[in-house]
């Protein structure tokens, strides 16, 4: 294995911000054959933070090849050069976050950093524009001890593994934790978002479909961009082996359009609505205290939490929510995979997608945690396969 590396990195923003993508090479210095290529579509985000992501990318293909080798990385960026070099101030709190990742992936000593001009950076260039042109990632690893078989410098060895599936394919651990696949095929992402805090979230009333309301509090806008911190932080130094976020979707109810809006204007994108992805109907219950419904339905609100086929009384079981799920979340699927979709929803919502996920006893969705503006995670893969990455984290 080369006891130096040198890594070609570029990222681009067609509007700053605006699509975006980056692209990383890494080469060996002697042969300047390619060992590694990583892209990747970011969405809507700035030129600069395009430049960063690129250098992550790459650090951490060098750093997969060889954890010691000496890393030259060389880019079209002067900020990205000049910043990391620690010759220029980084003034901006994303740049400062990015570059203290970098340093976390590869320790500043083991790295220099090279400005190149533009036409010095033409694979890495490529294959940014390739990323932002499909809206598509790229991992390909070629074989480093073919280097010793020699051939033309600059050319790449054969790759380690195809994309195809069977006996052609060899699957690898990922440090994520993520469970194996047996072929190359990629899955969509849904970022499942409950709604922040409203009146009846405070005085722990039921609050369904059936009406538009309440509003969000106070403390509930503040969840709001809370969880939209940390959605924009998906794909980068949060769930990094994910897509970042490219489209937005929203439950009609009052709580989750507001919930989106925050997210949205964060994140750059616009909010759509779905009616699938409503809240559970609560029929006779809307608006009613667990007190008042035990007051008026003795027994029955236990047995609706505990049967998951039992409907409130004028309205939807927890299965009919799981129903709704189901098909909401398959036509998300089919309308492509590889991406990541963000959907505010709700907490009967999110139960009922997470144990549709998990293939968990419905009567089980119940017993789910869901706290207001909280980020849940399912994957979902074209042959029905499904992983449940987190659920309930905190967005603050």
């Amino acid at each position: 294995m080369p006891g130096r590396l040198v890594v070609e990195t570029d990222g681009g923003s067609r509007g700053n911000p605006g699509p975006a993508g980056y692209g990383a090479v890494v080469r060996d210095p002697t042969t300047g054959r390619v060992l590694a290529e990583r892209a990747d579509y970011l969405g809507i985000v700035s030129n600069n933070v395009a430049e960063y992501s690129g250098l992550l990318a790459g650090l951490r293909a060098a750093i997969a090849i060889d954890p010691s080798a000496a890393i030259e990385v060389r880019a079209d960026s002067r900020l990205v050069v000049e910043q990391m070099s620690g010759r220029w101030k980084i003034k901006h709190e994303d740049m400062r976050r990015l570059a203290a990742q970098a340093r976390t992936i590869a320790p500043p000593e083991q790295v220099t950093y090279t400005w190149v001009p533009r036409s010095e950076n033409a694979a890495a260039d490529a294959l940014a524009n390739e990323a932002m042109d499909h809206q598509v990632a790229v991992a390909r690893d070629y074989d480093a001890d073919s280097l010793e078989r020699g051939g033309d410098a600059g050319s790449a060895a054969a790759p380690r593994a195809s994309a195809g599936t069977g006996a052609d394919f060899v699957p690898e651990r990922v440090a994520t934790g993520a469970p194996i696949r047996f072929d190359a095929s990629r899955p969509l992402t849904v970022v499942l978002v409950r709604h922040g805090e409203t009146p009846l979230t405070v005085s722990g009333a039921y609050s369904g479909s059936s009406v538009a309301g309440p509003p969000l509090t106070a403390r509930g806008r503040e969840q709001a961009a809370g969880a939209a911190e940390l959605i924009a932080r998906i794909g980068r130094d949060v769930w990094a082996d994910v897509p970042v976020p490219t489209e937005l979707l929203a439950s009609p109810m009052v709580r989750a359009q507001e919930t989106a809006g925050v997210i949205g204007h964060r994140l750059g994108l616009p909010v759509r609505t779905e009616r699938i992805f409503a809240e559970c109907d609560f029929g006779d219950w809307e608006g009613l205290t667990a007190a008042q419904i035990e007051l008026r339905w003795p027994g029955q609100l236990k047995v609706w939490h505990d049967d998951a086929s039992v409907r409130a009384p004028g309205g939807e079981s927890i299965e009919d929510v799981g129903a709704r799920m189901r098909t909401g979340l398959r036509t998300v699927r089919d309308a492509g995979i590889d991406r990541t979709v963000v959907v505010v929803t709700h907490s009967v919502s999110v139960r009922s997608a997470v144990g549709v996920a998990i293939g968990a006893n419905s009567s089980a969705w119940a017993r789910i945690r869901v706290a207001p503006a909280s980020v849940s995670i399912v994957r979902l893969w074209s042959d029905g396969a499904s992983e449940v990455t987190v659920v309930g984290a905190p967005a603050t």
